[in-house]
């Protein structure tokens, strides 16, 4: 089976003591043991919690840093790669990769959630937007109960096997 990478997005902003940053981390370290490669944002919040989970595990995580600074990714990340392109990144985090895990968030994590949707990308939410259309629910986002099932799902619907870290 190929490697797979798997966008954990959120906000940058969370506090540290909050649950987007514990799932956040417990995501990122499932990922890495299960052999996925993480690919965020590269900054602080949810971003850094992932990369912190993946670096406990001894896994690999990719950063798409907005600025041009190598220096201002998280000291967590294995790869940081400055873009130089603000919030346009996101795109990038998107088609790099095979699915994606949004785990809380603001407007940036719904404008990266919109991107994954329009890109046929699997999109797993953990306590993030509920979508609408036309006054109906939008099914577009599977929602998780945990980090280990967003695992699970992410991985199986990205095309590598189901796991169960429960």
């Amino acid at each position: 089976m190929a490697v797979l990478y798997v966008a954990v997005v959120g906000p940058g902003e969370a506090a540290d003591d909050s649950p987007e940053v514990a799932a956040a981390e417990a995501v990122g370290w499932a990922l890495a043991t299960a052999g996925a490669i993480v690919v965020c944002g590269g900054l602080g919040g949810v971003m850094a919690a992932a990369a912190r989970g993946v670096a406990a595990a001894g896994g690999t995580s990719i950063g798409l840093l907005p600025g041009t600074e190598r220096a201002a990714g998280n000291q967590w990340l294995s790869v940081a790669l400055p873009t130089g392109l603000g919030e346009a990144r996101n795109a990038l985090v998107v088609r790099a990769a095979d699915a994606m895990i949004a785990i809380g968030g603001g407007y940036g994590t719904l404008a990266e959630v919109a991107l994954a949707l329009r890109a046929d990308l699997p999109v797993i939410g953990l306590d993030t937007w509920n979508l609408a259309r036309g006054g109906h629910h939008d099914t577009g986002i599977v929602t998780a109960d945990g980090a280990p099932e967003a695992v699970a799902l992410a991985l199986r619907l990205a095309g590598g096997d189901a796991l169960d870290l429960r």
